[in-house]
């Protein structure tokens, strides 16, 4: 890791919420989620804290590393429409070995929408890579046990 990836590290990201980031387009072959009010999906919520997360640290990541979300604990306060927009307020917490948490606001023009943490994790993309290329394969040879 770079010595410059500290706690304190922060980052904001804006965003406008378009409509097809609403609920009811989250699983469009669900029928209880199209049945649902048009404003932005918790789901979509999720990964715009994975984002603000991962831009605040990427310039302080060595080459060939990234992180992956590990853990979610964040609330949805508020509900935002189509057309708000969306600010996500990251500031990384602590930093154990490859762990990272972070403290997360988000607000719109109107509301205060989510708050908690997020934990990431610093994972080498090569090995990441082959030991999911092991998964895969394992999983298409138990596919053709199961069905041969």
């Amino acid at each position: 890791m770079e010595p410059t990836l500290t706690p304190g590290l922060s980052s904001t990201l804006t965003y406008r919420v378009p409509e097809h980031r609403t609920v009811p387009h989250l699983l469009p072959e669900s029928q209880q989620f199209a049945q649902m009010p048009h404003v932005l999906a918790t789901g979509y919520l999720v990964g715009l804290v994975e984002w603000a997360c991962m831009q605040a640290i990427a310039p302080h990541l060595p080459p060939g590393k990234r992180t992956l979300g590990v853990h979610v604990d964040l609330s949805h306060e508020a509900p935002t429409p189509p057309g708000s927009t969306v600010t996500i307020e990251v500031v990384l917490a602590t930093v154990e070995g490859r762990r990272l948490l972070f403290d997360i606001t988000a607000r719109d023009e109107a509301a205060l929408v989510c708050q908690g943490r997020h934990r990431r994790t610093v994972v080498d993309l090569d090995r990441f890579a082959s030991a999911l290329a092991s998964r895969t394969s394992d999983q298409a040879d138990f596919g053709a046990v199961a069905h041969g």
